[in-house]
């Protein structure tokens, strides 16, 4: 399979067509938060994009509140993982 990944500018217009701040786009694209976020966009050498954070991103668009609960809730149930989309309350 051949993949060419989004460039920095894709992924700033990506934001700017969502109106989403650096935290949400974090995130949509599973990363620890902003300052990660940034590496992908910025820089002198930006980070590149791997397809499985775009397949998880796009799935996440794609899908309406109910269906990434439905996803969130099986993978906490089959797979032990847990998810937590809220403020931390540690």
């Amino acid at each position: 399979m051949h993949y060419t990944p989004p460039t920095p500018e894709q992924l700033r217009a990506l934001k700017q067509r969502l109106g989403f701040i650096g935290e949400q786009m974090a995130q949509l694209f599973g990363l620890a938060g902003n300052n990660q976020w940034r590496k992908y966009t910025g820089g002198a050498a930006p980070r590149e994009m791997n397809l499985q954070m775009l397949f998880f991103a796009a799935a996440r668009l794609a899908l309406d509140d109910e269906m990434n609960a439905h996803a969130a809730d099986w993978r906490q149930r089959r797979v032990g993982n847990r998810h937590h989309t809220g403020p931390s309350n540690d």
